[in-house]
């Protein structure tokens, strides 16, 4: 019990002597995720759109981003150093790539998964196809999209931890210093706080996707041609 004690407070003085450094690679990682999962919430959701007006269009994408998705992540982001070098660069696109197929295809199937008589009403006021969309459509269809968001957002946090291989910075550096010089206080340093992010972040969109869903199931109630009427 003692030895269990004495390491936990060998990991605290660790963290507590090295705070400046650690807070850094925080800071490198929650970057990293933000701009990866922002590039592809801009490319993803607009594929979704095109996905779901065209069933071909579909097929070609949702076919790539299937290949992109299942492809090793160190084996992508080896193939992306060859062509963008060292870097944070080379990571923040693995992880728009890695991240496109959850966030196009949530957005796909929300817009295909919302009911004909909310677009019913809509055209018989006069709406046009692209107020069809923004008014009606996006708006019932943004808990898929938050849904696809946090998969792609816990899986990125997850695929960083990998980027000092490839010359990136991050809390994995911290990480593969450890297993360099076979110190565990260095593995948990960057092991627990990573831990920590991706399970916050799940716990945080996954609270904002049951809001959305919620106040979706409310307006759902009330009769179409009336929400349409608000939403205009």
């Amino acid at each position: 019990m003692e030895n269990k004690q004495l390491t936990f407070m060998d990991f605290l003085s660790y963290v507590s002597r090295n705070s400046g450094m650690l807070w850094d690679y925080f800071v490198q990682h929650i970057i990293m995720v933000v701009i990866g999962l922002g590039l592809a919430v801009i490319v993803g959701v607009p594929l979704g759109i095109l996905c779901s007006r065209s069933r071909w269009a579909a097929k070609i994408v949702l076919f790539i981003t299937n290949i992109l998705q299942v492809v090793p992540s160190l084996a992508m982001l080896v193939v992306l150093m060859l062509w963008l070098g060292l870097g944070m660069k080379t990571v923040m696109v693995g992880l728009f790539l890695y991240s496109l197929n959850p966030i196009t295809r949530n957005t796909y199937v929300g817009l295909k998964q919302v009911s004909p008589s909310y677009l019913e009403s809509g055209k018989g006021i006069g709406m046009s196809p692209l107020q069809l969309l923004v008014k009606v459509r996006f708006p019932l269809a943004l808990t898929y999209i938050m849904s696809g968001l946090r998969i792609a957002a816990v899986i990125a946090i997850g695929v960083v931890t990998i980027a000092p291989l490839v010359g990136g910075g991050g809390l994995g550096r911290e990480i593969y210093a450890g297993l360099n010089s076979n110190n565990s206080l260095r593995i948990f340093a960057g092991a627990i706080p990573a831990a920590v992010l991706a399970i916050v972040a799940d716990i945080v969109l996954g609270y904002l996707q049951r809001k959305m869903d919620l106040a979706k199931r409310k307006s759902g109630a009330a009769p179409a041609p009336a929400k349409v009427r608000n939403i205009g």
